[in-house]
């Protein structure tokens, strides 16, 4: 399989979950300020899923750029990574109404730490089916050094979302977007273009 086959495929999958987030968001009772704020959750709940599915297809992009060879494990971490990633309009809409709730909270936390995880392991595969890639090595998601610190701080708001608070698990979502993955972005784009 080419490359480019992968990342189109990828591409689409990730379009067609990223759409779907929005038809599962509820309509207002009243059309009204009021109405819409009493959907607040849910609002927030879409946009952190919808930019976190973003801003992972851009990481993808930026690593992919320096993609020179694919192996079949790349395939099917791949494959692994978009199983976990379609499960997100459905744990997003377990948020959405129970956003309070720990286990709703924990569940997409776990969701959320698999595609971490599977996205790792998609960038080893890459390492690994071309070790002489030193710009791969140094300028996709391995090379990004804060990515143990992502997942520990993904992990912490886990297990704070199932014992102490249930949105701490968001919470810990939008901080690893604002801390590592948009000034690692800026970084990853500076070095690209």
């Amino acid at each position: 399989m080419s490359k480019e086959r992968l990342q189109a495929f990828t591409d689409a999958v990730l379009a067609i979950i990223m759409t779907i987030l929005v038809l599962e968001l509820d309509r207002p009772e009243t059309m009204s300020f009021e109405g819409f704020w009493a959907l607040r959750a849910s609002f927030f709940s879409y946009a952190l899923s919808f930019f976190w599915l973003g801003a992972m297809w851009v990481t993808n992009h930026n690593e992919w750029h320096f993609v020179r060879k694919i192996q079949p494990s790349t395939v099917w971490w791949t494959i692994l990574m978009l199983f976990f990633s379609s499960l997100f309009p459905y744990t997003t809409s377990l948020v959405d109404t129970h956003f309070n709730n720990a286990f709703a909270q924990g569940f997409y936390g776990i969701v959320v730490l698999l595609v971490t995880f599977a996205n790792v392991m998609l960038s080893q595969s890459l390492v690994k089916a071309d070790p002489d890639n030193e710009q791969l090595a140094q300028g996709g998601l391995l090379g990004l050094g804060g990515i143990w610190f992502d997942v520990a701080i993904k992990v912490a708001g886990f297990i704070i979302t199932v014992t102490l608070f249930a949105p701490a698990m968001m919470l810990a979502v939008l901080l690893t977007m604002i801390v590592f993955v948009i000034p690692a972005h800026i970084s990853m784009a500076k070095r690209n273009y």
